[in-house]
């Protein structure tokens, strides 16, 4: 994974192991849904200040590379 992926942390016991941004108790899938929204890089930072745009970017970047690993099943 790139640099931006080492901002991604997973903890058991914080969120339910969901991956969060850096050891905040924001989560990728809480950042995905607010840019989901229509909110931009900059108003999700001014609301959460204790997030970066590159906090943001690696939300992105950790969500793409997993995309890129899909798993396709073939039923017989």
């Amino acid at each position: 994974m790139t640099s931006l992926h080492s901002t991604i942390t997973i903890d058991p016991p914080r969120r339910g192991g969901r991956p969060c941004v850096r050891d905040l108790r924001i989560s990728v899938g809480d950042v995905l849904g607010w840019l989901a929204q229509g909110q931009s890089t900059e108003q999700i930072v001014v609301d959460y200040p204790e997030l970066t745009s590159a906090g943001v970017r690696a939300c992105l970047a950790y969500t793409a590379a997993r995309e890129v690993h899909e798993v396709h099943l073939v039923t017989v």
